[in-house]
């Protein structure tokens, strides 16, 4: 028992944890560490939760395509697949949703994943992302408790409204993708009319060593469509497959689905003094500071011959780069670095990179893995398995080192310390960037949902959207007959003292 006489939360071998809401980093920037045992044991037990279908974005589909170059960014990045305007680089994409089963209906409130398989000269380099720019969370550490919140109650078996807004009101960095979620974009028209993101920040280095950060932008050319609530309740009765058939189709008569690719860019610089962590997860970066610099086009061509080979087996992982892209001290993504590989290697093998759909294209992957489940591409024959050696084996080349970069600061569980800044941007997208159609769907869908929660839950939560917004708190207090005054009160309220508040 702890000192205030509740359980004590330990590893799986008993071992007391000391905190469950911060992965260890180094200080300022944030990279996370391999010794944080607690964070790679919580994440490599939730990799390994479901069989077989994936823990997260089991439903889904993909099509094969094309990249490519419209504009030089050759100063910026040394990858190959964009050294040249018109060089164009086969890929495979993979829409899902997020949270549902394989049999959950395409049209279902959920973001939607949005991942791209680049087959370039240099091997593959993969694009993983969603059709939101931000994402819930932005320690990894939180991932697995989050994606439980989504999936059913542990007795109950159902999906649990309690459990996703007690989450969602406990970790209030949520509310920037909690509020887009819960408006129209919350469910896109068709996998063809949505937008994809990379919402992680990455690095870009080019030939001289010089590096920036950037992020990827893909903006549909159909036309960024959404639909209602009621639309996508109607969808999910009638049709549940209806994004599905809708990009097989559109494919299969040629009318060809394409994307503008671009990026958004920050100096090094700039990135240590900008108004708020460049590298937070839940947050963007303003357009009119970094607007966006198009790259290519993006066009799906050819549907898959068969599902299961090429979409279901089909394995993405953020830290799939070639020379000239890099990770970026963002701790969602630090921690999506090992976790997505560790999840491929438990659903599909140990060799899950000879898969087709998953080797890359242009050679033979010189390494030293030998051996496995399910080994196909000769095992690396009667060459060495060992290195160094002097039988002839693959060489590493220090040409392709990434830049080196200065890392200083304690080693610590660091906290996010909760400010004003994380409702800034909800607040500006509820006024600035909603219509009022827009923000009186978002009232409606928040509340059909949350009425199904606790009231002491509903109140913590409306009292976040009450600090992004007044008009935007009291409107839900009002939908779901809250105390106004109680709601304002919490909403002035630290988040410590709001939580023991609604625990009354």
């Amino acid at each position: 028992m702890t000192d205030s006489g509740k359980k004590k939360m330990t590893t799986n071998l008993g071992n007391p944890v000391p905190d469950d809401q911060n992965s260890i980093t180094t200080g300022n920037p944030h990279y996370t560490l391999l010794s944080d045992s607690h964070l790679i044991e919580k994440l490599a037990h939730f990799d390994r939760e479901r069989i077989p279908e994936r823990v997260v974005h089991a439903k889904g589909t993909g099509a094969h395509g094309y990249f490519e170059v419209t504009h030089d960014v050759t100063q910026f990045t040394r990858a190959d697949f964009l050294s040249e305007i018109g060089k164009k680089t086969d890929l495979f994409v993979r829409f899902s949703t997020v949270g549902g089963e394989k049999g959950s209906p395409d049209s279902a409130r959920d973001p939607r994943g949005f991942a791209v398989k680049f087959y370039t000269d240099e091997g593959n380099y993969d694009m993983v992302g969603n059709n939101t720019p931000v994402f819930f969370i932005r320690d990894a550490i939180k991932f697995p408790d989050f994606i439980h919140t989504q999936k059913r109650h542990p007795a109950k078996h159902t999906k649990d409204p309690d459990m996703m807004w007690d989450f969602l009101s406990l970790t209030p960095e949520s509310i920037h993708q909690v509020t887009i979620l819960f408006s129209d974009r919350g469910t896109p028209k068709s996998f063809r009319h949505m937008d994809g993101h990379s919402s992680h920040t990455y690095m870009f280095y080019n030939k001289a060593g010089e590096h920036c950060w950037f992020k990827w932008h893909f903006k549909t050319d159909l036309g960024f469509k959404t639909l209602t609530d009621a639309e996508a309740t109607e969808l999910a009765g009638k049709d549940p497959d209806s994004a599905t058939k809708d990009l097989y189709n559109s494919i299969a008569t040629g009318q060809y689905p394409s994307w503008t690719v671009s990026v958004q860019m920050m100096t090094a610089e700039d990135a240590k003094t900008y108004k708020f962590d460049p590298f937070d997860i839940t947050k963007v970066w303003y357009h009119a500071d970094y607007p966006l610099i198009p790259v290519g086009k993006m066009v799906l061509n050819r549907n898959p011959e068969n599902f299961f080979a090429e979409v279901e087996q089909a394995a993405f992982s953020p830290g799939n780069f070639v020379p000239g892209i890099g990770a970026s001290p963002d701790k969602m993504l630090q921690g999506r670095l090992f976790s997505y590989p560790d999840t491929h290697r438990h659903r599909l093998g140990t060799n899950f990179h000879q898969i087709p759909i998953n080797a890359p294209k242009t050679g033979v992957a010189n390494t030293y893995q030998r051996d496995g489940s399910m080994s196909i591409d000769g095992n690396g024959g009667a060459g060495p398995n060992y290195y160094p050696n002097t039988f002839d084996g693959p060489e590493p080349d220090t040409h392709y080192a990434p830049p080196v970069l200065d890392v200083s600061g304690m080693v610590d569980r660091h906290p996010f310390v909760l400010s004003d800044v994380d409702f800034v941007q909800t607040g500006e997208l509820y006024r600035r960037v909603m219509s009022e159609i827009d923000r009186e769907h978002l009232i409606s869908n928040i509340c059909a949902n949350l009425q199904q929660a606790k009231k002491r839950l509903q109140l913590r939560q409306t009292a976040l959207f009450y600090k992004a917004d007044e008009n935007y708190g009291r409107r839900v207090a009002e939908t779901l007959g809250l105390d106004l005054t109680t709601v304002k009160n919490l909403a002035d309220m630290s988040q410590e003292d709001r939580v023991k508040a609604t625990l009354i």
